[in-house]
């Protein structure tokens, strides 16, 4: 039987609630990672707390966007964090992404494209004039130029992303109901797996409440 992959996200700066979710989420049925955000990293003891986890699959969602030497040495910075999966912003620029390429050894370089909290209004605001897939799409080429190793999208954009980029895909923006919280663009677990998504980040729909029974839930759901 296939075994999904789920990145869960530890969104919170509280060390003995993310203790709790790694806790409760530890099970044979699915491949499980522990997603780690800026709220986590820039807590106190954060930093810490991954240094001395073992045998998990980690994720240090840091969305870099910088100019080229500040991305690189933010990288070597936390390499003593052995992270295996590391992001930046494709939107840094193809200079960018390959300077942090170079220096990330056996780290993973995912490359993020349009976040999942923003629809085409957002960024009309923004300023962009091209249509969201159709940027979504450059950015997958940005990426494979760069020889990244994964792509962080919304899982309604993964099939585009597969026409240019045949590596590691991961989705945010995965819920299980029709609430959506800060979220726009949206997907079922089974739907994003249907579109191709090779990892699943999912966060308050596991965590908050009961994570045990969630967590149940989402199995449910998929098998």
């Amino acid at each position: 039987m296939k075994k999904y992959k789920i990145f869960i996200a530890c969104d919170s700066k509280n060390i003995n609630f993310v203790k709790k979710i790694i806790k409760k989420t530890d099970n044979k049925k699915l491949q499980i990672g522990y997603k780690f955000g800026l709220e986590f990293l820039n807590s106190k003891g954060g930093r810490d707390f991954i240094s001395k986890l073992k045998n998990k699959i980690t994720f240090g969602d840091f969305k870099l966007s910088d100019i080229p030497n500040t991305c690189a040495a933010t990288i070597k910075a936390v390499r003593d964090l052995k992270f295996d999966y590391l992001t930046i912003h494709i939107s840094s620029g193809l200079n960018s992404l390959k300077a942090a390429k170079k220096v990330c050894g056996k780290t993973k370089l995912i490359g993020v494209t349009i976040l999942t909290s923003l629809d085409k209004k957002s960024l009309i605001e923004i300023g962009y004039t091209k249509k969201l897939e159709k940027i979504v799409l450059e950015q997958a080429k940005l990426a494979k130029k760069a020889k990244l190793d994964a792509i962080v999208c919304s899982p309604m954009e993964v099939k585009i992303v597969k026409k240019v980029f045949n590596k590691e895909i991961i989705t945010p923006g995965i819920r299980f109901s029709t609430k959506r919280d800060d979220q726009k663009r949206t997907l079922k677990p089974k739907q994003a797996y249907k579109n191709g998504s090779d990892w699943l980040v999912i966060g308050r729909p596991i965590t908050k409440g009961n994570i045990t029974k969630n967590l149940e839930n989402l199995i449910d759901h998929l098998i």
